[in-house]
């Protein structure tokens, strides 16, 4: 699944894909803000970790869980 995240007073949005479904990340998110906590935690396809500061938080933005197909559609 995409995921593009917005960060405050940054010019660009943060853009990766998770093997996490939909539900399981907008648990993350919604955990993360009704504790306080001050970052999330995110794993990328690639394995990658990625931590979002949640007190600069704009949007979250989660996109389709199906896979791009690759070729021509006939």
């Amino acid at each position: 699944m995409e995921i593009r995240i917005g960060i405050v007073n940054t010019p660009r949005e943060l853009n990766f894909e998770t093997p996490d479904t939909a539900e399981a990340v907008q648990a993350t998110v919604v955990k993360a803000l009704e504790a306080g906590t001050t970052h999330m935690t995110f794993t990328d396809s690639k394995g990658n970790t990625v931590i979002v500061p949640t007190a600069s938080l704009a949007y979250i933005e989660l996109g389709a869980e199906e896979s791009r197909r690759i070729g021509f559609v006939v």
